[in-house]
């Protein structure tokens, strides 16, 4: 006789009281979701790790107004566990990725979410959980804003700053992919494995200054802000884009981008089923790799956030929630 185990309705999450270092983060033991009308339960396997997530807890409050206590976390890996009222796109047992509910709380540093299933798509085939965790946020940052905001084409010249981090590593193979001459803007020790991704020209930002040899860009993804913004645009040819991910302050350039004949706009990630799609068939074409450089426990997360406001990374930082 087979014997189907019920799940237990408590499960481990990263919490937060306060905000604070990384030392506000505790491991609690706290009641485990349950899918409402459209959505799925999903337990996590991987959750990666994003800029986002640490100025949140930082801030002590989401952007969306959100107080603690709170758990972090928007990028998910892992196995659909059940399905709420109305789901048909995805079945138990299905293998899920995607970055449910940004930007409000998804509470991804936890062994369930519950989340809308149209927020999740199938996980690359080939990928281990760890590598589709690192996925999510940083894939759709670089798909949204390189094809759905540039309409990035063959032949294009595209500049991309810090191209050997999480969101720039892959946005060096995206636009690639599109068959644009990619720029990229890294420290040397970093050189070589962006030209493995595909970067055409490379500038070491400790040495070199990109507006003086940088010119004639179609588009320039920019993750770094404050001056960059505005030395940004002297790169760009008439018609181009500059493309921040950052929030804009008093210092965005948006009149000065329209006087110079450009445009200069910010784009917020938003969840997208369609998005995570194509980015699944880049993987699974071979047009796109992830590099996961550090993987932590859940119970350690407190270290993965040490790690990364550190800002040396390459690729993602992923906490590993099912060993």
């Amino acid at each position: 006789m087979s014997h189907v185990t019920t799940p237990t309705p408590t499960m481990r999450a990263v919490s937060q009281e306060t905000g604070g270092g990384p030392e506000v983060l505790k491991m609690i033991e706290t009641r485990r979701p349950e899918p409402g009308r459209g959505e799925i339960l999903v337990r996590v396997h991987a959750a990666g790790v994003n800029p986002a997530d640490w100025k949140t807890r930082s801030r002590g409050e989401f952007a969306v107004g959100t107080r603690p206590p709170f758990t972090l976390g928007w990028d998910v890996s892992g196995v659909v566990e059940t399905v709420g009222a109305g789901v048909t796109v995805f079945r138990p047992g299905d293998e899920v990725y995607g970055m449910p509910r940004f930007p409000h709380p998804a509470g991804a540093y936890a062994e369930y979410v519950a989340a809308p299933a149209r927020h999740f798509a199938r996980r690359p085939k080939g990928l281990t959980h760890i590598e589709s965790g690192a996925l999510p946020l940083a894939a759709l940052t670089a798909w949204q804003a390189l094809v759905d905001t540039a309409d990035v084409q063959p032949g294009q010249r595209v500049l991309i700053h810090a191209a050997a981090g999480g969101v720039g590593h892959l946005a060096v193979q995206i636009a690639k992919a599109r068959g644009a001459h990619v720029i990229g803007t890294a420290s040397a020790a970093k050189h070589d494995l962006l030209r493995s991704l595909g970067a055409d020209e490379l500038i070491d930002y400790r040495t070199q200054d990109f507006t003086e040899t940088v010119r004639d860009v179609d588009v320039v993804l920019d993750s770094l802000g404050g001056p960059n913004w505005s030395r940004s645009l002297r790169t760009l040819r008439p018609g181009g884009i500059l493309i921040s991910i950052l929030p804009p302050d008093e210092t965005f350039p948006a009149i000065e981008a329209e006087a110079a004949g450009v445009r200069a706009v910010f784009m917020l990630v938003e969840p997208d089923r369609h998005g995570l799609q194509e980015v699944a068939k880049l993987v699974e074409d071979g047009h796109l790799k992830v590099i996961a450089d550090a993987v932590f426990p859940l119970d350690k997360a407190a270290e993965a956030h040490r790690l990364g406001e550190m800002g040396r990374i390459t690729g993602k930082i992923v906490l590993s929630v099912i060993p």
